[in-house]
């Protein structure tokens, strides 16, 4: 079995005592230029790397920033996830991952476990069942620093990395009427999830600012977003004045819809059309591509793990900040076109 090298075969090898070595692998003032030259050029011909529990003893920080995320198998989270993680290790610290699964009880237990970790820090984008944030709440009574992105809520006083999930989705369903859809409908996830409660108060404005009295019939709220939005669509599909268009919370969801639509022969865009949010890789690819909202969610990672990081390293009080990122409305083949005679008028 090969043994790593340690401060003590550095020590030795230079003659040094292991306090020396130490101080020369923290570049401290205390040691000379030509010690701190021959330790570190020892220390990479040894590939020699910290004892980080050591490490974690001595200064009471592990380096270690938990994330919860509701699953990776959206490509938004694990681009979200690069994005921290390319920040997070370029500042010297690692990501631990864990999957609520969409589950209030996953949420929690994964806070839990990654708190007995001793992470220094949290990242979390809520799943679609919580409603309280107590095991949140406990952490920051511990001194644990919280982020929220993505998915967040007004109940915690701690910096949030979001998007205009209203004004996104306004001009999403402002393009729909403009496109000459009266009948717009709304498939969203459960009601009080904050990014279904922004994005669809935004789809009710636009709506409204043009004039269309919304119909409750038209707005379906799905707690299990993989399966019932194929029940909604054909809810929305058996009812006396099928919609013109539906608007959709996310791309998962949008992809499930016109699923069914062509299940029931139903052409997109030209007898409905189907908007996302997201912009899921596999929305470009699926036939008719999707027209959907993107979020730059790369950099929501990454700016999610700046504010982490920033506020572990301030020994100042730290006030809490929201940074709210640009999306774009991408218009692909499954909604009309926007005719020049409409932008004339």
């Amino acid at each position: 079995m090969r043994i790593l090298p340690t401060i003590e075969d550095i020590a030795e090898a230079l003659h040094l005592s292991k306090a020396t070595v130490s101080r020369a692998l923290r570049d401290h003032p205390d040691v000379s230029p030509e010690t701190k030259r021959a330790v570190v050029a020892l220390a990479k011909k040894l590939n020699y790397e910290p004892n980080r529990l050591a490490q974690s003893l001595r200064s009471h920080k592990t380096n270690t920033i938990g994330v919860v995320v509701p699953e990776i198998a959206m490509h938004f989270f694990s681009s979200t996830l690069s994005g921290m993680q390319e920040y997070a290790l370029r500042h010297d610290y690692i990501i631990m991952v864990c999957q609520s699964m969409e589950s209030y009880q996953h949420e929690k237990i994964s806070v839990h476990k990654l708190a007995s970790n001793r992470v220094d820090g949290l990242l979390i984008s809520l799943s679609s069942e919580t409603r309280k944030v107590d095991h949140l709440r406990q952490l920051i009574e511990k001194k644990i620093p919280v982020v929220l992105f993505d998915r967040v809520c007004d109940d915690l006083d701690v910096s949030k990395v979001t998007v205009n999930d209203y004004e996104a989705a306004f001009k999403a369903v402002e393009y729909l009427v403009k496109t000459g859809c009266k009948r717009v409908a709304y498939v969203g996830g459960p009601r009080d999830l904050y990014i279904n409660a922004q994005r669809e108060q935004g789809y009710l404005d636009a709506l409204r600012r043009s004039n269309i009295a919304p119909s409750e019939d038209w707005i379906i709220h799905c707690k299990d977003l993989h399966t019932e939005p194929l029940t909604a669509t054909r809810q929305l599909l058996d009812l006396p004045h099928t919609p013109d268009a539906i608007f959709c919370m996310n791309d998962p969801i949008a992809i499930l819809v016109m699923q069914v639509l062509k299940e029931q022969c139903v052409r997109i865009p030209d007898d409905i059309s189907v908007i996302g949010f997201t912009n899921e890789p596999v929305s470009n690819f699926i036939e008719p591509s999707l027209t959907t909202v993107s979020q730059p969610s790369y950099e929501m990672g990454k700016t999610a793990a700046q504010l982490i990081i920033e506020q572990l390293e301030r020994t100042a009080s730290f006030t809490p900040v929201t940074r709210e990122l640009s999306t774009e409305l991408i218009i692909r083949n499954s909604t009309r076109k926007l005719y020049r005679k409409v932008l004339e008028t």
